[in-house]
């Protein structure tokens, strides 16, 4: 026994000593000890990676900008992997953008120059008067009066006088038509804008023999290039775009005024009834298509305005025959795409016209794709919740426009809110068509429809209870 080493009783533990406890884990790892663990695991994946490499260096060594480099080919080889999946979703292209070419090439009329304004009497008079303080030539009249309108003071001879004279009306109207002038343009339209305005016993304001005739305006819109037998067909945004570069294509300048006076002659309708039915139409499909146009995109404010004077501009007995021809005409003439969807949504009115009038163009839509001779509206119902959405070859942007007209055509008017079979009949389909569209599924236009499904299902519900559904 050395006499160095303990005794044997040392080495056991005293019992009455509490045991030492056992060292906790820590809970909290650092940021230092992360960090040192991931450099020190990534020399050894780069030591192996270069091992395995047929033209890595013999010592196993990577530079960190070989490094990158292995990294980047990897993030696009899983880039261009999800690029194939996707496409491989769906094989079609993007739908395009609503827009029609509704103007083609204009050209002025070629009776413009000799409009008889030298004949009128306000000009005559101030040509014989003494007391003008400057000679005034006939030959100079239209400049006196052209420099007499954008200052406004023709328009305040002509309420002090109480009249328009009718070569006064027919040359402010050519120049508000027609002319290249923005100044002169805008106060020809002003001056129309007073004198066809009502005062407070509903009468003109002045008297007034010669009125914006309906051949008038319309001869206007066919030296602006409008479309009248292309729309729908041919034209399309493509070619509005090809054209883009020619001047003489697109809207015209003098837009805004023809529409501004189209709305203000509809205004006087209980004076004067300006257009008959069928003229007030044929306006009415000519305001509707220029929602069209997209370079006249800032208009919607006038555009509607017009469009609401229109609306309101025929009598009670005529509206309903009028509207039926007002949709079958639009409905030929606008594609089945987002461009139906875009006149639908224009139509912003919220009295029981603009309704009808939604209305009925969902219906000469829907009428017109399923090739109906009669807009059944069961038959057109059956049709659309036929059609499965868990098959395959689901055609989901053509469904997506379904459900738009579909809905509008039961609830703008609410002619179908108290048919119940119907109404339950298309909230089921819509329950469908948001629960059966799997949210996986990116295919073309499937999460749109599921989600206007969706949509369209909450507000079928609050108009089924008498509601009306905020869009």
């Amino acid at each position: 026994m050395v006499m160095d080493e303990p005794l044997d009783f040392e080495k056991e533990e005293d019992p009455l000593l509490p045991s030492p406890r056992p060292a906790k884990r820590k809970k909290v790892i650092g940021l230092d000890d992360l960090l040192l663990d991931y450099f020190e695991n990534g020399k050894d994946l780069r030591k192996v990676r270069a091992a395995k490499s047929k033209h890595g260096p013999r010592g196993g060594y990577v530079s960190d900008e070989e490094d990158k480099e292995v990294r980047e080919d990897e993030i696009c080889k899983i880039f261009e992997d999800c690029e194939e999946k996707a496409k491989g979703l769906d094989a079609r292209d993007d739908v395009p953008p609503w827009g029609q070419q509704i103007f083609g090439c204009q050209k002025l009329p070629s009776n413009l120059s000799d409009m008889g304004v030298e004949n009128c009497q306000m000009l005559q008079s101030f040509c014989a008067s003494e007391h003008l303080g400057f000679d005034l030539e006939i030959q100079q009249g239209e400049g006196f009066l052209e420099g007499m309108l954008m200052y406004g003071w023709l328009l305040k001879l002509v309420r002090i006088g109480g009249s328009v004279e009718d070569s006064i009306a027919s040359w402010t109207l050519t120049k508000l038509l027609y002319s290249s002038n923005k100044k002169l343009q805008v106060s020809a339209t002003d001056f129309w804008d007073s004198i066809l305005s009502l005062d407070e016993d509903d009468k003109l304001l002045v008297n007034l023999g010669y009125f914006p005739s309906y051949s008038v305006l319309k001869c206007a819109m066919l030296s602006y290039g409008y479309l009248f037998e292309t729309l729908g067909t041919k034209a399309s945004i493509s070619e509005s775009a090809a054209a883009a570069d020619s001047s003489d294509v697109g809207p015209p300048h003098n837009i805004i005024a023809w529409v501004r006076v189209v709305s203000a002659c509809c205004k006087i309708r209980k004076v004067r009834p300006i257009f008959s039915a069928s003229e007030a139409e044929e306006l009415l499909v000519i305001v509707i298509s220029l929602f069209l146009d997209r370079g006249l995109e800032g208009l919607l404010v006038v555009l509607g305005d017009c469009l609401n004077s229109l609306v309101l501009y025929f009598n009670t007995s005529e509206w309903e025959s009028s509207c039926v021809m007002v949709a079958e005409s639009i409905a030929q003439r606008v594609t089945m795409d987002l461009n139906c969807l875009r006149i639908i949504d224009c139509i912003t009115g919220t009295n029981k016209r603009s309704k009808f009038l939604r209305s009925q163009l969902a219906l000469q839509l829907l009428k017109i794709n399923f090739g109906l001779k009669v807009g059944n509206v069961e038959k057109m119902l059956k049709l659309v919740t036929s059609i499965n959405v868990k098959e395959k070859e689901c055609d989901f942007f053509r469904l997506y426009v379904y459900l738009v007209l579909m809905d509008n055509l039961l609830f703008s008017s609410g002619a179908f809110r108290d048919k119940t079979m119907i109404v339950d009949t298309w909230r089921n389909y819509l329950r469908n068509c948001s629960t059966q569209i799997a949210c996986t599924n990116w295919g073309f236009y499937a999460p749109k429809v599921r989600n206007k499904a969706s949509y369209l299902l909450q507000g079928a519900v609050f108009k089924k209870s008498g509601g009306v559904s905020a869009r």
